[in-house]
């Protein structure tokens, strides 16, 4: 029986397992893919406190380290049932194993939706990016292209706008789904033009990419470009365990910067909690203040 339970492991997920090892309670993270998180596609992280610059695998590795160090256990597993047993949970995962917790702390995160196109996942991170916060200044002085059509695309175009050679804003519809004063401020952009009525549909390049192919009013052409930058939306990777919370408009997890949910001995951490900003930073946030809530809990019973 452990004291926690943390299913996920990236950001938040390691985080509150340090905070929790810190303060002597016993736990595991259950990460299903690799420790790190999303995070681990970025080939440098330029604004997490305390690194200059640094990669996201060796950012995830450390923060792997840390919560070993600090003695939590992880297994790669991945977590598709919780259930009730006798005031604590238990977590079955899809190898047959189950593992029994006093509390638990889900941290799944959110995926961004993918375009669907071949090569997309390999090019993850050698021109294809999820976050223009995370990773625009990489491409200063370059070509981009945005694809998308709501505020997040809007929003990253102008941002990549300020500091790239060119971008063009790709959508699959003939108008924005976004704020009309950000439409408006790109149209008065020089270095921004709009594909409307347009899909991408290849990624061009090996190791790097260096061109998208689009289709537009049933024609196809090819954009050069050095990165791309795809905002069509994320979604929250908690579906299995749904029932235990209760979840906003979008599918997240309706909880607060307190990170509690519905269900007493259950927290909620990171990107999959209902929140106005993702980053690394808010994720470990959440990370601390889910671990010592579950503290909170835990000593209360």
């Amino acid at each position: 029986m452990y004291d926690v339970i943390i299913i996920g492991g990236g950001p938040a997920g390691l985080t509150a397992a340090t905070y929790l090892r810190r303060a002597e309670k016993t736990a595991l993270v259950l990460e299903k893919n690799a420790f790190g998180g999303q995070i681990t596609w970025s080939p440098r992280v330029e604004n997490f406190p305390g690194f200059v610059s640094v990669s996201g695998t060796e950012l995830g590795d450390k923060l792997l380290e840390q919560a070993m160090e600090q003695g939590a256990e992880v297994e790669l597993d991945e977590a598709e049932a919780i259930e009730a047993i006798d005031g604590a949970f238990r977590v079955r995962c899809v190898s047959g194993e189950s593992f029994d917790g006093r509390s638990v702390i889900l941290a799944t995160g959110a995926r961004p939706r993918l375009l669907g196109v071949e090569n997309e996942e390999a090019l993850v991170g050698s021109g294809v990016s999820f976050c223009a916060v995370c990773d625009g200044a990489f491409y200063k002085g370059r070509r981009v292209a945005v694809c998308g059509g709501g505020n997040s695309a809007l929003q990253d175009a102008v941002l990549l706008s300020d500091s790239c050679e060119h971008v063009t804003l790709i959508h699959r519809r003939d108008s924005f789904r976004g704020e009309v004063k950000l439409v408006e401020t790109l149209r008065e952009k020089e270095n921004v033009d709009f594909m409307l009525n347009a899909s991408v549909t290849a990624l061009l390049g090996e190791d790097e990419l260096r061109a998208v192919r689009v289709e537009q009013d049933g024609a196809e052409k090819e954009i050069a470009v050095d990165g791309l930058f795809v905002a069509v939306g994320h979604e929250p990777d908690h579906s299995a365990f749904a029932s235990w919370l209760e979840l906003d408009k979008a599918g997240y997890a309706a909880s607060g910067e307190n990170c509690l949910t519905k269900t007493p001995g259950l927290f909620v951490a990171g990107d999959c909690r209902s929140k106005g900003v993702r980053q690394l930073t808010t994720a470990v946030a959440d990370g601390a203040v889910a671990a010592l809530a579950a503290c909170r809990w835990i000593d209360g019973q």
